[in-house]
């Protein structure tokens, strides 16, 4: 199911297609819900604007290892639906794992750019960023 600009149903309904946790916890407030709910919650709101760019800063900070698995499986179906997704990450495994292109930042400025594949076998990005 697409979601469609300003149609809030459909959108809702979209959201809790992709996020049945979030149907499940309709009625609670967002500060009872645990990290990884509020991350969804987050993203989910993003998604009722039906945008053509996700932004997500940090989505698995603070994330147990399973959650982060679950937020990126969830970034993936959002980017293979067809929304655009820029993905800022300190997780540089896992980023480079889901993005096509990155950007290495060092100290504010951009060192790197490239396909993922190849920062992914770069022996710097190996050393400073994966501890290989």
């Amino acid at each position: 199911m697409k979601h469609v600009r300003g149609d809030r149903q459909k959108n809702l309904d979209y959201v809790y297609n992709l996020l049945p946790r979030l149907k499940e916890r309709e009625n609670q407030t967002a500060k009872t819900l645990s990290g990884g709910e509020q991350q969804m919650l987050a993203i989910g709101r993003a998604l009722m604007e039906n945008p053509k760019i996700l932004m997500l800063d940090e989505p698995s900070l603070g994330l147990s290892p399973i959650l982060v698995s679950t937020v990126f499986d969830l970034i993936r179906t959002i980017a293979n639906q067809g929304t655009t997704v820029l993905l800022v990450e300190q997780n540089v495994k896992q980023a480079l794992k889901f993005s096509k292109r990155a950007y290495v930042l060092e100290n504010g400025s951009i060192a790197m750019e490239d396909v993922s594949e190849n920062l992914i076998s770069n022996p710097h990005v190996q050393k400073a960023y994966l501890g290989l």
